[in-house]
């Protein structure tokens, strides 16, 4: 029960204050945190610094129908800003292939991404588990495929049914969602409209190395990056350090995630407008 919960956070800080907070936390959630003040309070100064939340769709259709009600209640870009505004990044899942999918899902997602500052974005397609609803209404609809992979960022292993939305626009817009939103240019927009929200409670625990790690960040991120990147970082590294300089460690910590992110989904080729890529896609292959 949350008095349980909160009875707990309350011996945490008690222990964490008596050793200068060694440890710091993250956890798993539902939207509806945001409605607990006192517990987004408590969780803060316990240490905890992130939560996962399972944001789905930005489709209230597609809500409903994988009931999540409870991301229905308020705007989930206020329940988001209102936990970053507590101390704790958002880390957020999202599905894409669902039934009522609206055709401009993805240029939905990637607004939603930038402009709530979810900067760690996990996005994966839609894939029917054995044992679930989703995956015994599909048999009955006779749509099943094949058995999931359990890898959902991976187009062979995923999305193993027949959707309603052409299987192929489903299979593009995700890459074009993935590759635009872990390019240099937008991951970096997005860690500042994080910052512009985030108001950390409590120091980190501080390493002996952070200042090499923030110096070998400076030289690899800003200096020998690929070109797209390493100027845009070094403007925020200034933003950051000008404005947000109690953020500061978790910029250099957002920065290092945003490089192993872009080198497994971004592709400079895939054009940043929804627009050109579907047309780009449009084309008929050669050969």
């Amino acid at each position: 029960t949350k008095a349980r919960v909160k009875k707990l956070l309350r011996a945490i800080i008690g222990w964490q204050r008596l050793r200068e907070t060694p440890f710091t936390f993250f956890t798993e959630a539902s939207v509806d945190l945001a409605e607990d003040e006192e517990l987004m309070t408590l969780m803060a100064a316990a240490g905890f610094n992130k939560v996962f939340l399972g944001l789905e769709p930005p489709s209230e259709a597609s809500l409903k129908e994988c009931g999540k009600t409870q991301n229905l209640r308020r705007s989930l870009q206020d329940s988001v800003h209102t936990i970053q505004g507590h101390g704790m990044a958002v880390m957020g899942g999202f599905i894409i292939g669902f039934d009522n999918d609206p055709p401009d899902i993805f240029q939905r997602q990637v607004d939603f991404v930038q402009k709530s500052g979810v900067v760690t974005a996990m996005i994966g397609l839609l894939t029917a588990i054995p044992g679930t609803r989703l995956y015994k209404r599909l048999e009955q609809e006779g749509r099943l495929l094949f058995k999931p992979s359990g890898n959902n960022t991976g187009v062979s292993g995923s999305l193993n049914f027949i959707p309603k939305m052409d299987r192929q626009t489903i299979v593009n817009g995700y890459q074009w969602v993935m590759s635009t939103i872990y390019s240099p240019e937008m991951f970096y927009r997005r860690i500042l409209a994080f910052l512009r929200q985030y108001q950390p409670q409590v120091p980190g625990v501080r390493e002996h190395n952070d200042v090499f790690t923030f110096l070998r960040s400076l030289w690899y991120l800003g200096l020998v990056d690929q070109k797209d990147g390493r100027g845009v970082y070094r403007l925020l590294l200034r933003e950051a350090v000008s404005k947000y300089r109690q953020a500061a460690a978790d910029v250099v910590t957002l920065a290092i995630y945003g490089y192993h992110f872009r080198r497994l989904f971004w592709s400079p080729q895939i054009p940043m407008k929804w627009e050109d890529w579907w047309v780009q896609q449009s084309k008929p292959q050669e050969g």
